[in-house]
């Protein structure tokens, strides 16, 4: 069955982005000339996934409101004949929204978890958002094409071994450079301890039958349903995969994340790549 639907856990309060994060959600912060989420939501609906299912909490409706249709204005750029008419459309009509809120921040799995009433009974794919991917052809593409060969399939890059702690990491059987029969996840292992230093950053891309996994599991010690415990559950059920994609990670989940990540995009925006260069030429001779 073709993998159809998405689902983006956009949950999270932004601890690390306050004050910002107290009104304005972490994924609706800027990347150059769009937010952070839209760079999911474009990657899912150019990949052919037609529904998009964004995991919310409370006073986070605003990215419901971006994904909107938005007649008055589009109305007021059509009359002025602006350059910025398209930009507006393809946005809320990139792919159908569905938003359901997770009521209390009891951890990842439980956020996806959440979207099963809107998934279905149907394969699906995970982002988060905060993990910025390019790739030719795009990760997404790469990871649908995986689960196609492979069925579940997780998303993961080699990282530094003294980053390992940072991670959750898989542990597995080696099928190929890039495919890793997963036997187990290990979160944030200490590095002497770690079976690998493959950190899962997603796209996941699961069958539904995560969902009675996640439903079986239960909450740690500070009461969340990890994911990676809800994996580990599926992988005894099903074969999960962790697949080492080819392609780029920039993590915009912190503010010198973000800030990294608005740079490096911006040094690859047709509009903006040359002034960027050019400004950041005499910002390294002023530092130096």
């Amino acid at each position: 069955m073709p993998v159809r639907t998405a689902v983006i856990v956009a949950a999270g309060v932004g601890t690390r982005f306050l004050p910002v994060s107290k009104s304005v959600p972490k994924e609706m912060l800027p990347l150059v000339d769009r937010p952070v989420i839209q760079y999911a939501v474009e990657q899912a609906a150019e990949a052919g996934i037609e529904r998009v299912v964004l995991v919310t909490s409370r006073g986070k409706t605003a990215m419901e409101d971006y994904f909107d249709l938005a007649p008055d204005l589009e109305r007021t750029l059509r009359e002025r004949a602006s350059p910025k008419l398209e930009a507006v459309e393809r946005v809320s009509r990139m792919a159908e929204i569905t938003a359901v809120r997770q009521r209390e921040p009891l951890g990842l799995g439980h956020a996806v978890l959440t979207a099963k009433s809107a998934v279905g009974g149907e394969p699906f794919i995970v982002y988060l958002p905060d993990e910025i991917l390019l790739g030719e052809p795009s990760v997404t593409r790469q990871m649908l094409d995986a689960y196609e060969r492979l069925g579940n399939a997780v998303g993961v890059v080699e990282v530094p071994w003294d980053d390992v702690p940072r991670y959750g990491v898989v542990e597995g059987e080696a099928r190929s450079p890039r495919e890793t029969l997963l036997t187990r996840c290990v979160e944030k292992p200490p590095r002497r301890e770690a079976p690998s230093n493959l950190a899962i950053v997603g796209p996941y891309v699961f069958s539904p039958a995560i969902f009675d996994c996640l439903e079986s599991i239960t909450a740690g010690a500070i009461g969340e349903l990890q994911l990676t415990d809800g994996i580990d559950l599926l992988a005894q059920r099903e074969p999960v995969h962790a697949y080492r994609f080819e392609g780029e990670r920039f993590d915009a989940g912190t503010p010198l994340g973000l800030l990294q990540t608005s740079v490096e995009l911006a040094l690859r925006h047709p509009d903006y790549a040359d002034a960027m260069r050019v400004w950041l030429r005499g910002l390294a001779e002023r530092i130096a």
